[in-house]
């Protein structure tokens, strides 16, 4: 079935036409999916049945625990210690090396309604939600409710007593909740009031105040409530509705609708690539590939698994490539890498362009900058490098746009890199692809002042390929910067440009030899094996 595109940017995060697949059927209720990055098996619940499973490529469905308490929401701790929502115990759990330890089941002496679903913070501390579906029949074990709300709780990284973090009296039944990629924001949905509020997050743990995100998540026509949530890698919300997942920008607007057979209660992303959308759908779960991946949980960093090494960055800065072999080729980590196309605007390098008088366009020709990078493109999209074009834009009159070096007062001056104009716009052979990445800034670094940083980090980039123009002010900038920063460098100097080849040779010979790799675009697309 093909997918509801209602803003250009949807297709961005999954194919409109991408297969749904089912992975497997027969369950009564499913919910709660959960990929474990190290071994590689999705977890998931059926609350009616009381059963928890797991499936995997070697062996499929088959089940773990039963019973299971009427487990919802799973999540792990940063060392894969399994965090369970328990409807039949009122109780917040967490399983290792075959113990069970209760993380929270009272609040004020009295038994919590029934933990529904829960999220981890980079700081140990543990969000849950505590609506009373864990105290009606099928779902949970009918039995009176000794709280008078339902909330949203914070256990402290040391434990101790949950912590309200939100007006006892704000939700009706609050369900889903998750982290933005930088953690400063927490959404939380109320199923009943089909809505989501979006949180600040201050830097205790405790949340400011709260505004509504996306209300409105109903249908008359089709099944599905606001339930499961996630955030990907961008800071978009994908949170369970009618038809099946609804998708919604940072900002609030509804992107797209994921159509899936059956009304979906939950999702996770899994797989190797974290590129495998996997939907608990009452009696199934089902399988959709995007184009785009989770917001990087704690869990997904965790040592030796397979997030760490090939999702997600180490904590620790990353080793510097090795050589194979006794040719000293490079060997890169494609989850690892982004691929920067820095100024690549008409503007910059196109004759006709505001700076053409500098000699550019010549150097771009004599560097085939343009055709080079734009292989290179190809090859890092292939191999699931993350593509990110940066763009230099001012707004019509440049207002905000300090004018304190002669490189930003010719951009005034020519009327330059005016969002919406010719200049502004890429040049013809680079222009954004599905999943690629815009990032916009007003200064020479890519870093500075933009929202660079964020996406990488948010999805586990610790490489940088860094290509573009010019090459001795924004390449050579932001691989400075980025060294700075932690990450690793690479400058294939076949795929950046300047005004000649003297100050392109300069700075390739010189500078950036102390802060980046530099090499050819041959050797990079080699490198990702």
């Amino acid at each position: 079935m093909s997918h509801s595109v209602l803003r250009q940017e949807f297709a961005d995060l999954i194919d409109p036409e991408a297969p749904v697949e089912q992975l497997g059927t027969g369950f009564t209720f499913t919910e709660g999916p959960l990929w474990h990055p190290r071994d590689q098996f999705l977890l998931f619940s059926d609350m009616p049945a009381d059963v928890r499973r797991r499936w995997d490529e070697r062996g499929g469905v088959r089940e773990v625990m039963r019973p299971a308490n009427k487990c919802n929401g799973m999540t792990y701790d940063a060392n894969l210690g399994l965090i369970v929502c328990e409807h039949a115990t009122s109780s917040l759990i967490r399983e290792r090396d075959g113990g069970r330890e209760v993380l929270a089941s009272h609040f004020e002496g009295k038994e919590l309604n029934s933990p529904n679903d829960v999220c981890v913070r980079s700081d140990g501390s543990i969000y849950f939600s505590d609506p009373w579906y864990g105290r009606m029949p099928v779902y949970g074990v009918e039995r009176p409710r000794q709280l008078g709300f339902q909330g949203v709780y914070r256990v402290p990284p040391q434990g101790g007593e949950p912590q309200l973090v939100v007006d006892r009296h704000l939700f009706d039944q609050p369900n889903g909740l998750c982290f933005s990629p930088d953690e400063q924001q927490l959404y939380v949905n109320d199923t009943v009031k089909a809505l989501i509020r979006v949180f600040d997050v201050r830097p205790d743990g405790s949340l400011g105040p709260d505004r509504v995100f996306a209300s409105g998540i109903r249908s008359e026509l089709e099944a599905g409530v606001p339930d499961g949530m996630k955030c990907d890698s961008a800071g978009n919300v994908w949170v369970t509705a009618p038809g099946g997942v609804w998708v919604y920008s940072r900002g609030g607007a509804l992107l797209g609708k994921v159509r899936v057979p059956e009304m979906v209660a939950n999702l996770h992303w899994g797989k190797s690539d974290w590129r495998t959308l996997f939907m608990c759908a009452t009696h199934s779960v089902y399988t959709v590939r995007t184009r785009i991946g989770p917001r990087v949980e704690p869990f997904m960093r965790a040592g030796g698994s397979v997030a760490t090494s090939r999702s997600v960055a180490a904590s620790a800065p990353p080793p510097r490539p090795e050589p194979t072999g006794t040719n000293g080729d490079l060997r890169l980590d494609p989850s690892r890498c982004a691929l920067i196309i820095q100024d690549m605007q008409n503007d910059v390098l196109s004759e006709g362009g505001a700076f053409a008088s500098s000699g550019s366009p010549q150097h771009a020709r004599e560097q085939n900058v343009v055709d080079n990078i734009r292989r290179l493109a190809e090859a890092c999209r292939a191999r699931g490098v993350m593509v990110i074009h940066v763009w230099f834009l001012v707004e019509p009159g440049a207002p905000g746009f300090t004018l304190n070096a002669p490189l930003f007062e010719g951009v005034v001056d020519s009327n330059a890199l005016v969002r919406g104009t010719w200049g502004g716009q890429p040049v013809s052979g680079l222009e954004p692809q599905a999943g690629d990445l815009v990032v916009e800034k007003i200064r020479m670094c890519a870093f500075e002042g933009s929202k660079l940083e964020t996406v990488l980090r948010a999805g586990g980039r610790d490489t940088i390929i860094d290509t573009g123009a010019w090459t001795n002010m924004s390449i050579e900038h932001t691989a400075r910067t980025g060294a700075d920063k932690g990450y690793f460098v690479v400058v294939p100097e076949d795929c950046c440009s300047t005004m000649n080849a003297d100050w392109h040779r300069a700075s390739v010979q010189y500078a950036m030899q102390n802060v980046a790799v530099v090499t050819k675009s041959s050797e990079v697309i080699a490198a990702l094996r």
